[in-house]
C-alpha cells in the first residue's frame, strides 16, 4: 500500500525549541558581512535533454538543389483485382467488370488464365481469359460446375496462360507501373540575441549544457541552448511536418506550404496500428502477415515510447514462461534472460529483440518519452488519434529512380534532402550579426547569431513502415 501523506509526521523535537524564520540568515545581501554557501556547478537534473538521433540512426543526408523532391517506386509485379461483379454467368462462360479503384483499363490479356474467389463466400474457380476489353472481361471456366453467379464480387489474379497449337502470340504488351512521389523542403529558423554589456558581466554560477560548454559567462549557455533546440527541431520538424491542405490557414494566411513528413507519410502511404500497443504475439502475427503482403524487408526496428517497450518485453517474457506462479508450487525466472541465472546476478528483465517471422530489434525513442515533446500524451483510445507510442522503420536501403541524377540509385528508406548548390549551403546555417562577440556587421549593440536550415525528409517504400499509434 502507498504511504500515505496524512497523517503527516512531528518536526518538532520538543515543546518549547522551535525553528522560526528569526533563528536563521534571510538576507543574503553581499554587503552584508554573512555570505551564503553555494555550488558553483549548475546541477544537470534533467541529464541529457536533446532528443534528437533517430534520423541519425536510421537514414543519411543529401544535398538537393530544387524546390521540389521527386522519386519513383516501383509497383507491384503482378496483377490482381479485387472488386470484380459477375455477369452473364451461364454456360461455361461469365463477365467480369473491374471496378477497382484507380483502375482505367484491365492488365488481363486473351489467353491468360485467372484464379477467381468470391469475396464474401471464399468459393472460387479457374478460367481463362476469352475477351477483353476496357474494364470488362469474359472468361470461359475449366471446371463444369461454377461456383459463381451473377452479381458475386470476386478477386481475380493472373497465374498463367494457354494457348492451343499453331495460333498466333500473345495479342498486346504490359508497360511497367511506377508510383511517384513528392515532397518539398521548409526553412527552418532561429535567432539568439544578446546586447554586449550583458556579454561583458560574468556569474557566480558555473554553467555547462549537453555540448560541452562551460564558463561563468551566462550568454553562452543561453546561446548554446538555442543552438540545441534548432537542432533538435530540425529532426523533429522532419518527423511531424504535414502539407498545408487547400484553404488551410496556413496557405492561405501564413502562405507557407508545409512539408511531408514521416508520420504523416507512414499515416498515408503506410501501415497504421492503431491499438496503441501490440502487447500478444497474436497482434505481432497480425503485423507480420501485413509485411509479408508488403517488401518482406527481412530485418527490422521499432522505435518505441516507454509503454510499448514494456509491452514487447511483458510479451516475450510470458512466452518464455519466466513467472508462474501455480497456487503451491510457484516458479519464478526458469529461463528468463541467461540460461545460468543465479542469486548473484541482476536479472536483465528486458528485451533488445525478437525474431517472429522477420527480425525485430526494439529501441527506445527519447522523443516518445520526453515530457516536453510526444511523452505523456493522452492514450484515450477513442479521441487520441495523435498519440504515437512507436514507428517499425525497415534496415537497409531501396532502389529508386532519382530525377536529379537520371537513373536508378540506392537510398535509405528514411533519409533528408537539404538544399545545397556549389556556392549555398543551406544544410545547417549559423552566423553572428551587430557589433559584440566579434561581428562587425552594424551599429546594434548586441549580437545576433542566426540559425537557418532548409531540409525535407523522403520516407521511401512508406508501406514498409508501420505506425503505432491510439485510434
Amino acid at each position: 500500500m502507498p504511504l500515505l501523506n496524512t497523517p503527516t509526521f512531528a518536526l518538532q523535537p520538543a515543546a518549547e525549541r522551535v525553528a522560526l524564520s528569526t533563528n536563521y540568515i534571510t538576507n543574503f545581501n553581499f554587503l552584508n558581512q554573512y555570505l551564503p554557501d553555494t555550488y558553483e556547478k549548475e546541477f544537470e537534473r534533467y541529464g541529457n535533454r536533446t532528443i534528437s538521433s533517430f534520423l541519425r540512426l536510421v537514414g543519411a543526408e543529401m544535398p538537393s538543389n530544387s524546390d521540389q523532391i521527386r522519386w519513383a517506386e516501383q509497383g507491384r509485379l503482378h496483377i490482381k483485382y479485387t472488386q470484380c461483379t459477375a455477369s452473364a454467368v451461364a454456360g461455361g462462360v461469365g463477365t467480369f467488370t473491374i471496378a477497382d479503384a484507380g483502375a482505367t483499363t484491365a492488365a488481363i490479356r486473351i489467353g491468360q488464365t485467372v484464379f477467381i474467389q468470391v469475396n464474401a463466400t471464399g468459393v472460387s474457380n479457374k478460367a481463362i481469359v476469352t475477351a477483353a476489353a476496357g474494364l470488362v472481361i469474359t472468361v470461359a471456366f475449366y471446371e463444369a460446375t461454377v461456383n459463381i453467379v451473377n452479381t458475386n464480387v470476386c478477386t481475380i489474379f493472373i497465374y498463367g496462360s494457354e494457348f492451343r497449337k499453331g495460333t498466333t502470340g500473345m495479342v498486346g504488351s504490359l508497360e511497367a507501373e511506377d508510383v511517384f512521389f513528392t515532397n518539398k523542403p521548409i526553412i527552418l529558423k532561429d535567432r539568439y540575441n544578446i546586447s554586449g554589456s550583458d556579454m561583458a558581466q560574468i556569474g557566480w554560477v558555473e554553467v555547462t549544457t549537453e555540448n560541452g560548454a562551460t564558463g561563468y559567462l551566462w550568454y553562452l549557455k543561453s546561446e548554446h541552448e538555442t543552438r540545441l533546440r534548432f537542432e533538435d527541431y530540425m529532426e523533429t520538424a522532419m518527423i511531424e511536418a504535414v502539407p498545408a491542405e487547400a484553404g488551410s490557414g496556413a496557405l492561405v494566411t501564413a502562405q507557407v506550404d508545409g512539408s511531408e513528413g514521416v508520420f504523416f507519410a507512414v499515416n498515408n502511404r503506410g501501415n497504421v496500428w492503431g491499438a496503441g500497443l501490440p502487447t500478444t504475439l497474436a497482434d505481432w502475427d497480425t503485423i507480420v502477415q501485413r509485411l509479408d503482403r508488403q517488401g518482406a524487408i527481412e530485418e527490422n526496428v521499432v522505435f518505441c515510447n516507454r509503454d510499448l517497450s514494456f509491452a514487447i518485453d511483458g510479451m516475450l517474457a510470458g512466452l518464455n514462461g519466466a513467472s508462474t506462479a501455480a497456487a503451491a508450487t510457484p516458479s519464478f525466472g526458469a529461463s528468463y534472460g541467461l540460461f545460468d541465472n543465479d542469486t548473484t546476478m541482476a536479472l536483465n528483465l528486458g528485451f533488445s529483440g525478437f525474431r517472429r517471422g522477420y527480425d525485430f530489434y526494439k529501441s527506445d525513442w527519447k522523443y516518445l518519452n520526453d515530457p516536453t515533446m510526444r511523452g505523456g500524451l493522452s492514450n484515450a483510445a477513442a479521441t487520441a488519434t495523435g498519440t504515437v507510442t512507436g514507428l517499425l522503420v525497415p534496415a537497409g536501403s531501396t532502389s529508386v529512380y532519382d530525377q536529379i541524377m537520371g537513373k536508378n540509385a540506392k537510398r535509405p528508406f528514411l533519409h533528408v534532402r537539404y538544399r545545397a548548390t556549389e556556392t549555398e549551403d543551406r544544410r545547417y546555417k549559423t552566423w553572428i550579426t551587430g557589433s559584440a562577440g566579434g561581428a562587425q556587421t552594424s551599429d546594434l549593440d548586441a549580437m545576433e547569431v542566426n540559425f537557418l536550415s532548409e531540409r525535407c525528409v523522403c520516407t521511401l517504400g512508406a508501406n514498409n513502415f508501420v505506425l503505432f499509434r491510439f485510434g
